[in-house]
């Protein structure tokens, strides 16, 4: 086999993966690993291929598992890897362009065997993996045992904060940048970007996908990890300087979604002055790993998933929504989560608070954009829920633009296809509108923004509607799918609480959220009529009879009663505040009104009643007197000027209705299966047996 390896099946059997996972040790300074390194392929993307891929060379990971302790070759790997990286970044005069290529391979083949080590293995064990020390002999280990796992994730990270991608005019104060820069120049008449960009981005998304797996012994523990090995190295010593530049960096490789370059495009070509030592090892005799192997090979088409997306924004904003779950330290707050609260706007000139060192700027119209244009994903509205709640300085920014529309549409569009959601995206797409309904402003401007041809919105056509009135109609349409379908309680009471958040400020209101506001309640009272008859039916079947207990129908009773009282204050609300604003709504409450006879009386809806009742008593009576037969229009105007007529100090106040989103207790409970789902199904390059999952079930993604 050797350097012909030319299908997956045969990995096995290369003599250069045998010999890594063999008994014998490779000091980090052996020509082996030239030729180990020296492979060409495209990474695979899809889970079939990784499949494949981890199936294959599983034989060899579980070989080195097993005889790594008396070799040391994975920390002779990861050394190669470092001492790649170390000469990539500071020798401005290296004569030897294949480091970069080498050092991504090197990545490439650490991230595969950790994957399995971490698998398979606690992180103590783990640990000794990388604490080898050649007991006997020169060494190139040296006397002092250096934490190898420290030393990989600090690197990790170095690579991506500090590796250009394709933004050469940011990185000119970098002297190996330069250095790259000029020898590319020479070489690839597509120019710097479109060469050294294409390398470069590939290995700065391997180091992201690295980071995730070591951090992914999470999902092999059914119990939250709040004590980590892995953890305590991002939160202490060397790595925690980088913590505001690495999520910064993050946050811009999500903004600026670059595209992955072609399959093949970073392939070094033969020159034709043999180009030195190691380009003759590689190129000369086809020397290496994978040299044919390339799983959609140089030049072929990309999957259609990565053509509509970029994979390193992606992995970003995975590894980024996994650190900022992170628990907190025994003896720190997580720095990452303290990072994302507190950064702040490049326009934002105020100075930095001393008690957080995370701080830092990033442009905040960038990132709104960004946000704006990736809602469809899980992750992007995970992200968004995060910054609404935790980032004050992002609330205030997000509230304040004036196409508020922008992102709010998304988050509507994903509660109204609420069927071929996962029920966490659409939790979270609804905590952030109830997030942002908090604020009288929104709720003011909301109904001031017109839109035209909602053509999602497939239960009527809506020309032209605003967009208070259209997110009235969603959340709604979300109440009513949840109670024949899902009845989840919280659903009910979120989406209940972001209407009455927005009920004194409703403006306007389009005929046909009139109508749905009023539908709804008329749902919600056949609902309870049900209830009750089915309660007397039971009741009286059992008389006589003490074989079988009771249906509790009187908690069903009570959650619809609870319902039926928040939509009466929701109208009341409307009635009370902004009646005059709200034509459409009085017709739709006197088209209906006698839909509200059997409340009237009722001990649990008395109070509130009064208002809604005075309101139907005093424009019927303006209609009686208008006469019969009177067209909408006729009706329209009567309500208008009767509107203005009602004296409002006959209206009972009651307290202004306003909820405010608080998280659960022990929220990581919820959020850290469910980031770890996102990226067991939506991570690039990477594929974990779904046997060994622990962390949830393979449904709740």
């Amino acid at each position: 086999m050797g350097a012909n390896s030319s299908s997956i099946s045969e990995l096995p059997e290369n003599e250069y993966l045998q010999k890594l996972s063999g008994s014998e040790p490779i000091s980090e300074n052996d020509p082996f690993w030239n030729q180990l390194l020296s492979f060409s392929f495209t990474t695979p993307t899809n889970s079939a291929d990784l499949k494949l891929l981890e199936e294959a060379t599983i034989s060899v990971c579980k070989s080195l598992v097993e005889k790594n302790p008396r070799t040391g070759n994975l920390g002779s790997l990861i050394k190669v890897f470092l001492s790649r990286t170390k000469e990539l970044k500071i020798s401005a005069e290296c004569q030897n362009h294949l480091f970069i290529w080498q050092a991504h391979n090197a990545l490439f083949i650490i991230c595969c065997l950790l994957k399995v080590f971490i698998s398979r293995m606690s992180e103590e064990e783990l640990q000794l993996h990388f604490t080898y020390e050649e007991k006997a002999g020169p060494s190139s280990y040296g006397t002092e045992c250096e934490d190898l796992i420290e030393e990989l994730l600090c690197c990790l990270i170095q690579l991506i904060v500090e590796i250009p991608l394709l933004y050469p005019c940011q990185h000119t104060d970098s002297n190996w940048w330069k250095w790259l820069c000029s020898w590319y120049r020479g070489r690839y008449s597509g120019g710097v970007t479109s060469a050294l960009g294409d390398i470069t981005y590939s290995i700065s998304l391997e180091a992201v996908t690295t980071l995730i797996v070591f951090l992914s012994c999470q999902l092999f523990h059914k119990e939250i990890l709040r004590e980590s090995i892995i953890h305590r190295y991002l939160m202490h010593g060397r790595c925690l300087p980088y913590t505001s530049r690495l999520v910064k960096t993050l946050l811009y490789n999500f903004i600026r979604q670059e595209r992955s370059p072609p399959p093949g495009t970073h392939v070094f070509q033969q020159q034709t002055d043999g180009g030195g030592l190691l380009y003759g090892i590689a190129s000369g005799v086809a020397t290496g790993l994978w040299t044919v192997f390339t799983l959609g090979g140089v030049g072929s088409k990309a999957s259609a998933q990565l053509e509509q997306c970029s994979p390193l924004a992606s992995q970003s904003l995975l590894l980024l929504l996994v650190l900022a779950n992170l628990t907190d330290a025994p003896d720190i707050p997580n720095p990452y989560r303290q990072a994302i609260m507190s950064f702040k706007n490049t326009q934002d000139n105020t100075a930095f608070s001393s008690s957080n060192p995370h701080a830092f700027q990033i442009n905040f119209n960038s990132l709104y954009t960004a946000l704006c244009e990736q809602q469809k994903s899980d992750q992007a509205t995970l992200l968004l829920y995060m910054l609404l709640h935790q980032n004050s300085n992002m609330r205030t920014y997000v509230l304040a633009r004036t196409d508020i529309e922008n992102l709010v549409l998304p988050i509507l569009e994903i509660l109204y296809h609420v069927e071929e959601r996962n029920s966490h995206h659409v939790y979270m797409a609804l905590i952030i509108l109830l997030i942002l309904t908090e604020d009288d402003g929104f709720n003011r401007s909301i109904h001031e923004v017109i839109l035209k041809n909602i053509t999602w919105y497939a239960e009527r056509v809506l020309t032209e509607i605003s967009l208070g009135s259209l997110l009235i109609l969603v959340v709604i349409r979300t109440i009513q799918y949840n109670m024949t379908r899902t009845r989840d309680k919280y659903l009910h009471t979120n989406c209940l609480a972001a209407l009455a958040n927005m009920s004194a400020q409703f403006r306007s209101l389009h005929q046909y959220a009139a109508q749905r506001i009023i539908s709804l309640f008329s749902l919600l009272s056949k609902k309870h009529n049900k209830v009750l008859e089915q309660a007397t039916q039971s009741l009286r079947g059992s008389l006589g009879s003490n074989d079988s207990p009771l249906p509790d129908y009187a908690q069903d009773l009570n959650v619809i009663e609870e319902v039926i009282r928040m939509m009466l204050e929701i109208i009341n609300s409307c009635l009370t505040n902004s009646l005059h604003h709200n034509p459409n709504l009085v017709y739709a409450l006197l088209y209906k009104r006698d839909l509200f006879e059997q409340f009237r009386t009722h001990p649990s809806f008395q109070d509130i009643m009064q208002n809604i009742d005075l309101v139907i008593s005093f424009f019927s009576s303006r209609l009686e007197q208008a006469g019969a037969e009177l067209s909408v229009e006729r009706v329209l105007e009567i309500i208008k000027q009767g509107a203005v007529a009602l004296p409002k100090d006959r209206l009972r106040k009651f307290p202004e209705l306003k909820f405010k989103y608080v998280e659960e207790e022990q929220p990581e409970e919820f959020f850290i299966p469910y980031v770890w789902s996102l990226v067991y199904n939506s991570a690039v390059a990477l594929y974990w047996n779904p046997r060994d999952i622990q962390l949830f079930t393979m449904d709740s993604g």
